[in-house]
């Protein structure tokens, strides 16, 4: 299975040091949007599911972690 490469996933931000973060941070958020939370970036939720909105989520810094001792990531729901 190969996963669509775009130019989107090149701008993270500082603090997303690899793509592998990057995913998870994206799986756990849209996670959080799957059981009802709300988006915080401006996207039609209708058009786009949550795993994209998450990943935007997370690309434009609008997902608050922080790392635990062990290197897991946790993100806040905080809005």
């Amino acid at each position: 299975m190969a996963i669509a490469h775009d130019e989107t996933t090149e701008q993270t931000s500082p603090e997303i040091d690899s793509k592998y973060r990057l995913i998870i941070l994206a799986a756990k958020r849209s996670k959080q949007l799957q059981r009802g939370a709300r988006p915080r970036i401006e996207i039609d939720s209708a058009k786009h599911k949550p795993t994209r909105i998450a990943l935007e989520e997370v690309i434009q810094g609008k997902v608050q972690f922080h790392t635990t001792n062990d290197g897991a990531e946790e993100t806040s729901e905080e809005e």
